[in-house]
């Protein structure tokens, strides 16, 4: 609809506080028998008396069961989904498979750019690309012809939120990838009450956006927020909200529209770099029979996209891994069958095989993003068990956040008594907030946990605190 902008809000969780409980759930050891009823004091709280808990607590090495609170219902996961997407992406395709991008010579002149949905491609990839085709002989191009083809069906699921299909962590999914498919924003806060410095971390691009600017640098002592907007029949972005004077820049990222075409534009950039200009591009939406490959550029192995989607909850590189799934599959593909609708029915008959019961989760897509995602504790749990005992265990493992350290736990559990040994999957939306992985107890033995809150009115922050608590009774446990 014309004339209509949309705002998103990002908030701004970055730089948290240590967890405001954890001190007081440091006291002595625990014996496993006395796990329940501190569990339950926490959840059992006034606060959360209209949220719902779904808990179950194993240790790794059996499936005998420390605590259980409604494991086996369902519960909303947000970004514990990638924990299927991942593990069945590794089960299915092996920690070394690679996404191939190529280009192919065709007739009169044309070039065929058939994307095979890399989420990595960036100015680096094209470069390349230019450089082989350049090495080639190839010094004009009639017809660039993007191939867009791989992937079938929708390129935003229509279970997603309307304003989070606008944002950078909602972007399109498609063949043709360039950059994730976002618009990189950089706010910086400056003087007290002055506007945020808002730049283009590509600087071409504030030539090609008007921006308007509706932001304001704030006190130490007020809370931050972004907003940002952009409409739909005109090249506007929108920023509003308040960052805290002296702190550090925060990022934004707004997704682009026709991420096909915005893909053919840098990489006729890139070819006229190179000295090859390009005469006129489009798109194709159907694949074709391609002559001679001349160019090629690989991602990183499996092994290195399952690290980015879990470690930084990457929504675009598991809606990727979702899609590859739809292509391998055992059965013969339905022609035009939506890609993501195939990932998800081999995504479900991937981890049947591996052990993870299919009645445990029932998934839209493959991010986590959406809200009809259900999936319960036992379905985490199990995944996380059978993962630990498989052949791609370690580089299952290692691509989860580490608490204290990296990625989405890096701001958690780093400010305790004593060190948690935590590699954990977070997740988070409004009235959602998730945690499982593994945990090496010191006095105790490994543990398997997921950790839901859902249906509250609670800040992330407090269900966040909430949780951690958990995780630091697990922590005090020993044979007793």
């Amino acid at each position: 609809m014309k004339g209509i902008a949309l705002s998103l809000l990002i908030l701004i969780l970055g730089r948290p506080s240590a967890v405001a409980a954890q001190t007081s759930a440091v006291a002595g050891d625990i014996c496993p028998g006395e796990l329940g009823a501190q569990v339950d004091a926490i959840a059992n709280r006034p606060e959360f008396s209209r949220s719902r808990w779904g808990i179950l607590i194993q240790p790794l090495s059996s499936t005998a069961t420390l605590y259980s609170r409604d494991a086996q219902k369902y519960f909303i996961p947000a970004s514990n989904a990638k924990l299927l997407t991942t593990a069945a992406a590794l089960q299915k395709l092996g920690a070394d498979f690679r996404i191939k991008t190529s280009v192919y010579s065709g007739e009169n002149g044309s070039l065929y750019v058939a994307g095979r949905g890399d989420p990595s491609i960036a100015e680096a990839q094209l470069k390349s690309l230019a450089q082989q085709l350049k090495q080639r002989g190839i010094s004009q191009v009639n017809q660039l012809i993007g191939d867009d083809s791989y992937f079938q069906g929708s390129a935003v699921n229509p279970n997603w939120e309307w304003e989070d299909a606008q944002a950078g962590y909602g972007a399109p999914i498609n063949s043709l990838i360039f950059n994730q498919n976002a618009i990189d924003l950089l706010l910086s806060p400056q003087a007290l009450g002055q506007p945020l410095k808002v730049t283009f971390v590509e600087a071409k691009l504030a030539n090609q956006w008007q921006l308007q600017n509706n932001t304001v640098t704030v006190a130490q002592n007020e809370s931050e927020f972004i907003e940002v907007g952009r409409e739909f029949d005109r090249p506007i972005i929108r920023v509003s909200g308040q960052l805290k004077v002296g702190g550090e820049p925060e990022s934004a990222y707004v997704a682009v529209v026709n991420p096909a075409n915005n893909f053919l534009q840098y990489f006729q950039q890139a070819l006229a770099t190179e000295g090859i200009p390009v005469k006129q591009s489009l798109v194709a939406s159907a694949s074709r029979n391609l002559n001679q490959e001349l160019a090629t550029v690989e991602s990183p192995a499996m092994a290195e996209l399952v690290r980015e989607t879990n470690r930084e909850s990457n929504n675009l590189y598991a809606e990727v891994l979702l899609r590859l799934l739809g292509k391998v599959t055992d059965k013969m593909p339905v022609p035009q069958e939506d890609t993501g609708e195939s990932g998800l029915k081999e995504l479900k008959t991937v981890l049947t095989q591996l052990g993870v019961n299919p009645n445990s989760y029932i998934l839209a897509d493959g991010s986590g993003l959406s809200r009809h995602n259900l999936i319960s504790p036992e379905a985490l749990v199990q995944t996380l068990r059978f993962m630990a005992n498989s052949p791609a265990a370690s580089i299952y493992r290692q691509s989860l956040p580490i608490a204290g350290e990296s990625g989405t736990l890096k701001n958690r559990f780093n400010i305790t008594p004593n060190r948690v040994i935590l590699q954990a999957k977070t997740g988070t939306m409004s009235g959602v907030s998730a945690l499982s992985g593994y945990i090496e107890v010191p006095n105790y033995e490994p543990l398997v946990f997921s950790i839901i809150v859902n249906q509250s009115d609670l800040s992330t922050a407090k269900m966040r605190s909430a949780t951690d608590e958990i995780v630091l009774l697990l922590n005090r446990l020993r044979r007793c």
